[in-house]
């Protein structure tokens, strides 16, 4: 079966290079490659026009569209009933493409999750990516929803469920994969079939892509208890251990610290492997980043959420 691959830019310039080379040295060919641009001021339409060569690579340009009106333009020209999708910023594994679509062409499932992981180049990107994203031992196949910078499904499976939801500019993948897991039940898990992306490199972009990733999960009215049990715990929680540290009551202290070491303990473990053979200065300073990375997403998801939920009691006539 024919299969497109299909992926939206928008300046990505000179970094969308990487993706397009590992999309070379794929061992499974795409048959087409379908790239929506939503209106680049840059040089990425002319690096993807010089990638025309050598992929068999088709660009729409649509200016002003969002993630999801792009996905959804892109998949509506593939011309194969098999589409995979992946993201800019992205270098996937040469085996990617056969391995993601493989359960599909055996007629095992409509919906394929592929893999992602963290390639950082910097020490304080290794502890970011060690901090905010799981490892692979970490996820429940059975429960596991996919990043769209590696997924599979059949084109007839997007139509079903209405494709991605146009009026959601962050979390619109979690949406689009709730609706295939309703619609399909669980889906095949192929962790060889991994995306590899470079994870935030300092706290303020960090703490911008968090706000707006909470912002889509109020918009999309997600993980509702996720976002109440965290103002619970720093609205009510947080000061009342620092009202018994005040205070100089024994618990106080050991109560923070256990919290903390909790809430940290598996970042850590992550982290305490690869920092092997870290200079102890170095490998401090890492683990003391933790904490921080935790708090600043924490801050960034209880900013960004109200104002989704604002978006969408504004908007509750017309979703």
């Amino acid at each position: 079966m024919n299969v497109s691959v299909i992926v939206t830019v928008k300046n990505e310039g000179e970094a969308i290079r990487p993706l397009l080379d590992s999309l070379i040295e794929q061992t499974r060919q795409p048959d087409e490659i379908i790239i929506c641009d939503g209106g680049s001021v840059d040089s990425t339409i002319e690096v993807l026009t010089e990638y025309q060569a050598w992929l068999p690579l088709t660009v729409i340009v649509a200016p002003g569209a969002n993630i999801s009106e792009g996905r959804n333009q892109a998949i509506a020209a593939a011309q194969g009933p098999i589409v995979a999708g992946t993201d800019a910023g992205v270098v996937l594994s040469p085996t990617w493409l056969e391995d993601i679509i493989a359960p599909i062409e055996a007629g095992k499932a409509p919906v394929v999750s592929g893999w992602f992981e963290p390639d950082p180049f910097t020490d304080f990107e290794v502890v970011m990516g060690n901090t905010v994203l799981p490892g692979r031992q970490d996820v429940n196949p059975e429960l596991f929803l996919p990043s769209s910078r590696s997924v599979a499904f059949l084109k007839s499976a997007w139509e079903a469920v209405g494709g991605y939801p146009e009026w959601l500019d962050y979390s619109e993948d979690l949406i689009f994969d709730l609706a295939l897991r309703e619609k399909y039940g669980a889906f095949p898990f192929a962790d060889t079939a991994v995306a590899y992306f470079r994870p935030r490199g300092s706290l303020r972009s960090f703490f911008r892509q968090y706000y707006f990733y909470a912002r889509g999960d109020g918009k999309a009215n997600l993980w509702r208890k996720r976002h109440v049990i965290r103002y619970v715990t720093y609205l009510l929680g947080f000061p009342f251990l620092l009202r018994l540290i005040w205070q100089g009551r024994k618990p106080g202290v050991p109560l923070l610290v256990l919290g903390v070491g909790a809430y940290c303990r598996r970042p850590a473990e992550r982290l305490w492997d690869d920092t092997w053979g870290w200079r102890p200065p170095a490998r401090l300073r890492a683990f003391a980043l933790i904490p921080i990375i935790r708090l600043v997403g924490d801050v960034a998801k209880m900013a960004g959420y109200p104002v989704g939920v604002w978006w969408r009691m504004r908007h509750r006539n017309t979703l």
